[in-house]
């Protein structure tokens, strides 16, 4: 039961590292702009229509859409590093949840939850990925802050931001919160107990994926977006806009660290200019007004600053200088181009590489410049487009590989399990699923091939209940594309696996 809650309130969350929309409104300074954006030659432009327009997009003239290149830079809201740490861990950015006394009955008395320094006493004995806060009833619940899917417990020590590749979201959402519902007593637990159910049960149908480890974050964005008003951020009981598929696309939770980087925070080059006001979407579970949001918006750029100011965890096993050395060359040759150049003279390109050149699985693009449509042109009215754009482009944004070799598995959508395979697409298996269900053991590391341990199957998935496998045959979890790194030989490979492990 209190694993069913943990993974359950973690949706509540996963707005915040959805890998879909962001917004436009109001426009910012030009100043504010970077000067790389001075010659438009080669730089990501954000569009009235995509390339190829379909008629559905001329129902939503707000939405906007993004070409490939370069993705200038804007100047982030200033904020304050230590107090983002204490807002992430205190701060009820997320409005409803579970009453602490019904949650603390649910804990395992026989098993110490794994905590995290700094926060407020009144959160002791909790998981980290939980805050306590007091509603508008003054009554404490629980509620899932964004540690449940940007931190992970690594070889013994927690790091904050390493997604979390093992969660589960195979389950039926609103099943636990249900079970939940037996142990509330009076009216004020009554009270919050029916409002986080009511949501939970309204976005149950479109947050279950067919595998674990795989997000569910888009689908959920979605769901809440087409409860929700765009023009005064209050909540619908029916849906304004068509609701998404339930068959979900999976989506891997990206390293936060790679924020201090990114000009546009999400894989199709969503998510321009204010990435504080993008990040607040995290609240639109239980936020149903733009007072709420106001209130958010005061501490969101110290959130922000704290995320931005994460590093990467060290490699912490041996490694080969000599080699690496040898690697560096080959990934400045073949890689840096997309994915940027290390080092004293570092350099990140954030560019958006068209569909057609990289090739991967196309279900996020399809959706997004079809289907997904009407919520990019909601983001774009709403509170979170007046300063924010989101823009999505047909293509995936390269990312930044600082700390690449604790990120596995691969892909937008985590389909391989392990750099030696992404860099040669022919070892890449068809099905397959991990050996290891978190990242306690050092020996579960593949510090050949960079990745987790994991097994090759011969078959997919029979039924919905092989919720352990990854089936690349499914919509959404190809493991096509990508196929930069064929052309190397062994020996450049290896050095490149062995300098990747320095970043």
């Amino acid at each position: 039961m209190y694993k069913l809650i943990i993974t359950l309130l973690c949706v509540v969350t996963l707005t915040a590292c959805r890998d879909e929309p962001s917004a436009q409104s109001e426009q910012l300074p030009e100043a504010e702009v970077d000067a790389r954006a001075d010659d438009q030659s080669g730089f990501s432009q954000i569009l009235d229509s995509p390339l190829s327009e379909s008629s559905s997009v001329k129902k939503w003239p707000n939405a906007r859409f993004s070409s490939s290149g370069v993705i200038p830079e804007y100047l982030q809201r200033e904020g304050d590093v230590e107090l983002g740490r204490k807002a992430l861990l205190e701060e009820a950015y997320v409005s409803c949840g579970i009453p602490e006394r019904v949650f603390r009955q649910l804990l395992p008395a026989d098993n110490a939850p794994l905590g995290v320094d700094g926060r407020h006493e009144r959160a002791e004995g909790l998981p980290y990925n939980f805050n306590v806060v007091t509603n508008d009833d003054g009554l404490s619940i629980v509620t899932s802050n964004c540690l449940t899917c940007h931190a992970t417990k690594l070889f013994g020590e927690l790091v904050v931001g390493l997604g979390n590749e093992f969660l589960d979201f195979t389950a039926d959402a609103s099943k636990p919160v249900e079970r939940a519902g037996a142990l509330v007593q009076g009216d004020a637990e009554i009270a919050a107990w029916e409002l986080y159910a009511d949501r939970i049960n309204t976005i149950a149908p479109y947050i279950k994926t067919s595998t674990v480890g795989v997000n569910p974050a888009n689908n959920l964005t979605f769901a809440l977006i087409a409860h929700r008003r765009a023009n005064d951020n209050t909540w619908s009981n029916q849906p304004l806009l068509p609701l998404p598929p339930t068959d979900v696309p999976p989506v891997s939770v990206p390293p936060w660290w790679r924020m201090a980087k990114k000009p546009a925070m999400f894989n199709l080059g969503e998510g321009r200019r204010d990435h504080a006001r993008i990040m607040m979407a995290a609240s639109m579970l239980c936020t149903d007004s733009f007072a709420e949001l106001e209130e958010i918006d005061q501490y969101a750029p110290d959130i922000r600053a704290f995320i931005a100011s994460l590093e990467p965890p060290e490699y912490p096993f041996p490694v080969d200088t000599v080699l690496a050395n040898t690697g560096r060359e080959v990934f400045d040759r073949t890689c840096s181009q997309c994915h940027g150049s290390y080092g004293d003279e570092h350099a990140y390109p954030a560019r958006l590489v068209p569909l057609d050149v990289v090739q991967t699985d196309s279900t996020l693009v399809d959706f997004a410049l079809g289907d997904g449509v009407p919520y990019i042109d909601w983001f774009n009215q709403s509170y979170y487009g007046q300063l924010s754009t989101a823009a999505p482009g047909a293509g995936y944004v390269a990312p930044p590989l600082d700390g690449v070799w604790a990120t596995a598995p691969f892909l937008h959508n985590g389909s391989v399990p392990t750099i030696g395979m992404l860099l040669e697409s022919t070892t890449r298996p068809r099905y397959w699923k991990h050996a290891v269900s978190d990242l306690s053991d050092p020996e579960s590391y593949d510090q050949q091939h960079l990745g987790w341990q994991h097994d090759v199957l011969d078959s997919g998935k029979a039924s919905a209940a092989d919720v352990a496998i990854y089936d690349t045959d499914l919509p959404g979890y190809a493991n096509s594309g990508h196929r930069f790194g064929d052309h190397l030989g062994d020996d450049e490979r290896a050095a490149v696996i062995e300098y990747l492990k320095t970043l």
